[in-house]
């Protein structure tokens, strides 16, 4: 389980959302079976999703995250619900690279910078919101900051992180958001901006024995702080044998008779959880009726 926590500032002009998402990062690591290079990068996007998403605030509401910047990785896909509880995918979970220039896994190199970091908002309506912007770095916490700074005009400061031990587990995984509550007060932002500086990584924190409650804290800690809420989020993925009979249905009555006709037995995987689902012909024919 991961642990979701938001404060705000006693004069309600800054919103802090910190997440421990090391169970949930290492349930990717688990499913996908990435490499070190790999989970750090997919595991700071779904630490994005997860504080993001908990940003909504209706239980039909849901958030993707996607980003493909040409690097090995190729497309990174996260999906989270208004509670933060989120799955993830990407092309190439085995991709690695050596460490970069500062002795670091190198995010940036294995996602790339030429590409988008796209936010896809599904709130009920008869279409998303979809917003995108050019990647900046491919180090995550910088493109998501950009995200909010072009597509939604509020100022926010993410930071994210995942560490990653010698046997490829996740040691510590999580993340913080800043973000300032319209009107903007210009005075917050320089106390947050003091606050920062003083700020470790997310993942020394961690190591530290910070816990969320306390890192949210630390984040408003010149704006007088408080808990708003907290509670638990998990790698959940929401698929079904009902929902993969929907898209085998999209696929249109001459796919799933060619399915029946060539196959004794179709399998689907599911890319988000690795859940293998099996029609046999009788089953795809039934199939066909519906359409």
């Amino acid at each position: 389980m991961g642990k979701i926590v938001r404060a705000l500032s006693a004069d309600g002009s800054a919103l802090c959302s910190a997440v421990d998402t090391t169970d949930i990062v290492n349930e990717i690591h688990r499913i996908h079976g990435t490499s070190a290079t790999a989970s750090a990068a997919a595991g700071r996007l779904a630490t994005a999703a997860c504080i993001m998403g908990a940003l909504m605030k209706n239980e039909t509401d849901r958030l993707e995250l996607r980003i493909n910047g040409g690097g090995k990785i190729g497309t990174i896909t996260t999906v989270a619900d208004y509670r933060g509880n989120v799955k993830c995918c990407m092309d190439n979970p085995f991709a690695d690279l050596p460490l970069n220039s500062k002795g670091k896994l190198d995010v940036g190199g294995i996602v790339g910078t030429d590409g988008y970091l796209s936010v896809i908002r599904d709130l009920g309506m008869k279409e998303p919101y979809v917003g995108q912007v050019p990647i900046v770095s491919g180090e995550i916490a910088i493109d998501v900051t950009q995200y909010y700074a072009v597509s939604e005009q509020i100022p926010t400061v993410c930071a994210l992180g995942v560490l990653v031990d010698t046997d490829l587990t996740i040691k510590k995984a999580g993340g913080y958001m800043i973000q300032l509550v319209p009107p903007v007060n210009e005075a917050a932002i320089d106390f947050i901006e003091e606050n920062i500086k003083d700020m470790q990584s997310v993942t020394k924190m961690l190591e530290d024995g910070l816990s969320p409650e306390e890192i949210a804290l630390k984040g408003l800690k010149s704006l007088d702080g408080e808990i708003l809420d907290s509670w638990e989020a998990q790698y959940y993925c929401d698929c079904s044998r009902e929902r993969t009979e929907q898209v085998l249905i999209t696929l249109g009555k001459d796919e799933l008779a060619k399915l029946a006709e060539e196959e004794p037995v179709t399998e689907v995987c599911c890319h988000f959880c690795d859940n293998k689902y099996r029609f046999t012909s009788e089953e795809l024919k039934e199939l066909i009726k519906r359409i």
